[in-house]
């Protein structure tokens, strides 16, 4: 369907911009363009819409459970024990609400990790999203049997908003011979290897007992490392370990609520800037963050990066192209901005809520003063969402 989306803020210019298979075809389209569907965004900017790089969907059914408890505790006494009990039904449900969370705060793609998948994707359908699922690989989990999931890896057709992925959930979970049989099954079916890497300092602590280094250069040594990788958290990673992230193209995906929360740590801001590695922002799942609200996720990142002195670490600006081009182009999405010839992803946020007012600049309302209640529609593939 083509859209019109007329009278909206764009570069603080009032355009109308035409939508037509799926892509931006024109941001200033002449007065008296006909559409299929016109939408009238009077006080509205248009802004690129999130891509939440790293995230559990199905727990938005733990939410609040297990809080203030660190990773391991959380995990072992916590998280594992209740998703052996779910059922497929169960994680259907969680991911419905995951997919209506992250629409109704501007997401259109995420990057999961979880267990029964077909619920999952069945919902992502139904939302009109994007996502990459990952099959998640474990030696301690009931629901990670390795030989059925390679078989779907296998036999799977990707479609337009959909596509698969190798999730090896760790180091610590999943042993040497099984993360490099996980590395060569991506490779070998075309697909994205989806890690937790480095998240806390006691995954570093044993991993430097059981393999005589850390989890990094671990990966590295056994060939793990390469740019169909994207890496969650990276909290515990040294100067030389981000130039191996950077050598390798690796894509890491930030998640600073759920790394404060569970007590990871402080993200290396100035070391990964300045190596030059993608970085991506992700909220990890609603049992550790506890929303899946990417907004705030920016806003967090950004005022957590300055609080060792240095205001003018991580901009509105840089923070904004972590959440949203940065996580487009680790999928290959031809999205992420609001330009001609890009897929229209994007969110209309209203001017007239008192967050974004007085609007000296855009970008800094939308990440510093903003909420989801500022958002007045999502738009995914040229389809109006919210």
């Amino acid at each position: 369907m083509d859209i019109l989306i007329k009278n909206v803020l764009l570069n603080n210019r009032k355009v109308n911009i035409l939508v037509r298979n799926g892509r931006f075809e024109c941001l200033d389209a002449a007065p008296g363009t006909v559409a299929e569907k016109e939408l009238d965004a009077d006080g509205c900017a248009v802004l690129p819409a999130f891509y939440n790089t790293h995230t559990h969907a199905a727990m938005t059914l733990l939410r609040g459970y297990g809080d203030d408890n660190p990773l391991n505790v959380w995990l072992q006494e916590y998280v594992w024990p209740y998703e052996d009990k779910l059922t497929a039904e169960d994680i259907r449900r969680g991911s419905e609400m995951a997919c209506r969370e992250m629409i109704s705060t501007g997401t259109v793609f995420f990057n999961d990790m979880y267990f029964d998948i077909d619920g999952t994707m069945d919902e992502v359908d139904k939302a009109g999203m994007r996502a990459s699922i990952g099959i998640t690989i474990m030696d301690n989990h009931s629901k990670a049997v390795s030989d059925e999931k390679a078989r779907i890896i296998r036999d799977w057709k990707d479609r337009g908003n959909l596509t698969l992925a190798v999730a090896p959930h760790a180091i610590y979970t999943v042993g040497r011979e099984r993360l490099i049989a996980s590395a060569r099954l991506a490779r070998e079916n075309g697909r994205k290897l989806h890690i937790h890497l480095s998240e806390t300092a006691k995954e570093v602590q044993d991993c430097l007992v059981q393999t005589g280094t850390t989890p990094v250069r671990y990966l590295d040594s056994i060939g793990f490392l390469g740019p169909d990788v994207i890496a969650a958290h990276c909290v515990h990673v040294d100067k030389e370990e981000w130039d191996i992230l950077a050598e390798r193209g690796v894509t890491v995906s930030h998640c600073p609520c759920s790394n404060m929360k569970l007590g990871s740590g402080r993200f290396p801001y100035e070391l990964a800037i300045a190596s030059g590695v993608r970085v991506t922002l992700g909220t990890d799942g609603s049992s550790s963050n506890n929303n899946l609200d990417m907004r705030e996720e920016m806003k967090v990142a950004a005022l957590l990066a300055k609080v060792t002195g240095d205001a003018s670490l991580l901009s509105a600006n840089l923070v904004l192209q972590w959440a949203t081009r940065n996580g487009a182009e680790a999928f290959g999405y031809d999205s992420g901005v609001i330009a001609e010839g890009k897929l229209a992803d994007a969110v209309l946020v209203s001017l007239d809520n008192p967050k974004m007012q007085p609007c000296h600049n855009l970008v800094s309302n939308w990440v510093y003063s903003a909420d989801s209640s500022c958002i007045k529609h999502v738009i995914c593939n040229g389809k109006v969402l919210l």
